[in-house]
């Protein structure tokens, strides 16, 4: 896994607030206190579920690898 590509953080009410409260990929909520992750490469926060689908088809420059990644797929 390429944990190099993203920054872990915990969600706080000002990320929340001024960023985003759900997770760009999966639109699921992101609660006060849980851990986050900030996607370097695309410039996103997403929840732990959806960073290590991500993180598992990127290679080490933080670029996806397959064309079957999407929202629709």
């Amino acid at each position: 896994m390429n944990d190099r590509c993203f920054v872990e953080q915990i969600a706080t009410n000002d990320i929340l607030l001024h960023v985003t409260n759900v997770c760009s990929m999966c639109y699921a909520f992101l609660e006060e206190g849980a851990n986050i992750y900030y996607d370097m490469h695309h410039y996103r926060y997403l929840c732990e579920s959806c960073k290590e689908e991500l993180a598992s088809q990127m290679n080490e420059e933080c670029e996806i690898e397959s064309d079957d990644v999407g929202l629709f797929v």
